[in-house]
């Protein structure tokens, strides 16, 4: 065996020192006879040599391309880096993140996979970018602006949203939302939920007589349905700000039913105690959950003399004339801004009620009654309010069966009052007369900017010249925005020059 591995070392050198003296002899003889022969000579090619290069070749070959093939000898990382991937890798059971170096943190946050579990990451990650992955991930459409710019805020909210729309009464768990309570307490500020869904129920089999080819299902004595409590809920998020609520189904199919669209009484009382037990909530909107006259009287009763509430919406329900006035007492013992019942059936005692309340009231800036039917009792009520009221900028009134009475007493209304910038009398019979009426009242008004008169039966001049004066009170508007000194008083404008004259 060792004759046989020393032989080609051996007879490497020998092969190389004849083929040295070959090329030696023949350089020698083209040098003294001229020009080298046309027939070349011919030199064995080495094969043994050759055999050792292709066995170096595969050596090299086996070097470089190792078992793994992720590895490679061109690259190798840096300690940094395979510190940084075991972290990412090691998160959940040993989030190390606060103890790296800033630039540490941003590559560990870069790579961290968004569906780690959330008691792992939410208190203890705020890096924006992070949070931005883990909301694309799950909704496609992500409008942030909704949620205050923040995008760790929008992934709890609309977790939480989702949480509280697929709950199921007697079936889910409540600790599947309580639990979430520690981890998103200080980001939750809006909770928006369009669907609360009913207990199941299992109906007991019909038995035989007791239905008729001629009974209905209206006939069915309908079972109390009360949805989720919120109560344990709100009390702990301590900076909730909005609640926007609707009580209903969503893509029921061929399972409808109408108990599937009940606001019970005992969903209203628990919603008025959780309320008014939130002392942080500036926005409260209920809408199109059928809220009657004694509802809306329970709720705006928890809401009388709440600390910060600013903007109530009850539209699209079904409030009168006694809900109506239970809102105008709100006015008068709340700080409320901004209040909303549209599509609701108020007529004209209860348009009466808040204009009484209007007439007096200092913190209201937008009332909206559209789609209700005030006719014209209840819209000169309100009008006879503005004449005294001094903080209203919008009116809402379109839809409710107004005329000529009306607009003749608002255009006396335009010439005196200064602080409505925004009238709504679409969808009204105001007539010829009463768009003159209006146009003549607009002449002396210079601080309405809208003025919405479409399908009001007013004449076409008429609403073209109240277009033209609202495009001159628009354009007054924007000079004063950009020069506010040069439409000071004298008096104000010189007080800092002259202190003393």
């Amino acid at each position: 065996m060792q004759e046989t591995l020393t032989t080609p070392s051996l007879s490497g050198p020998s092969q190389s020192s004849i083929s040295t003296q070959d090329r030696s002899s023949t350089a020698g003889q083209t040098s003294s006879t001229g020009p080298p022969p046309s027939k070349p000579s011919t030199i064995p090619p080495p094969v043994k040599s050759k055999g050792l290069s292709s066995r170096a070749g595969v050596r090299r070959m086996r070097r470089i391309i190792a078992e793994d093939v992720e590895w490679s000898l061109a690259i190798v990382p840096f300690l940094t880096e395979l510190c940084i991937q075991h972290i990412v890798k090691n998160f959940q059971n040993n989030p190390i993140l606060k103890q790296l170096l800033p630039e540490h943190q941003k590559k560990v946050l870069n790579n961290l996979p968004p569906d780690l579990p959330l008691t792992v990451t939410a208190n203890l990650i705020d890096d924006e970018n992070y949070w931005r992955r883990c909301c694309l991930q799950r909704w496609p459409v992500c409008h942030v602006d909704k949620h205050g710019g923040s995008w760790k805020r929008m992934f709890f909210e609309l977790h939480l949203e989702n949480l509280l729309k697929h709950f199921i009464p007697s079936t889910t768990d409540p600790a599947v939302i309580l639990n979430l309570l520690p981890l998103c307490r200080n980001y939750v500020r809006t909770i928006r939920v369009d669907q609360f869904l009913p207990p199941v129920q299992l109906l007991p089999p019909p038995q035989s007589g007791d239905l008729s080819d001629s009974g209905s299902e209206g006939e069915m004595e309908e079972l109390a349905t009360d949805h989720y409590q919120l109560g344990d809920l709100v009390a702990g998020l301590s900076h909730l700000e909005e609640l926007d609520l609707v009580y209903g189904v969503k893509d029921c199919g061929m399972n409808f039913e109408w108990n599937l669209f009940l606001f019970t009484y005992g969903d209203c009382h628990s919603l008025a105690a959780t309320v008014k037990a939130c002392h942080t909530l500036k926005i409260f909107r209920l809408t199109r959950s059928k809220v009657d006259d004694d509802k809306a009287r329970i709720l705006i009763r928890s809401l009388l003399d709440h600390p910060a509430l600013e903007e109530l919406d009850l539209s699209h329900n079904l409030i009168g004339d006694r809900g109506a006035r239970a809102a105008a007492k709100l006015l008068s013992h709340s700080r409320l801004r901004v209040l909303n019942l549209a599509n609701n059936q108020v007529r004209a005692l209860g348009a009466q009620s808040l204009a009484h309340a209007l007439a007096h009231n200092t913190n209201l800036i937008s009332l909206n009654l559209r789609l209700n039917c005030v006719e014209d009792e209840g819209g000169q009520a309100l009008t006879h309010a503005l004449q005294t009221n001094k903080c209203l900028t919008t009116l809402h009134l379109g839809g409710n069966e107004l005329s000529e009475p009306t607009a003749t007493l608002l255009s006396q209304v335009l010439s005196i009052n200064t602080t409505l910038t925004s009238i709504n009398l679409s969808c009204n019979h105001i007539g010829l007369d009463g768009g003159k009426q209006l146009l003549e009242g607009m002449s002396d008004n210079k601080t309405l900017l809208e003025f919405d008169l479409r399908l009001s039966d007013i004449a076409q001049e008429s609403e073209y010249l109240i277009s033209q004066a609202l495009c001159a009170n628009r354009e007054a508007a924007r000079q004063r925005a950009l020069n506010p000194t040069h439409f000071m008083s004298p008096i104000t404008a010189k007080g800092p020059e002259n202190p003393g004259g």
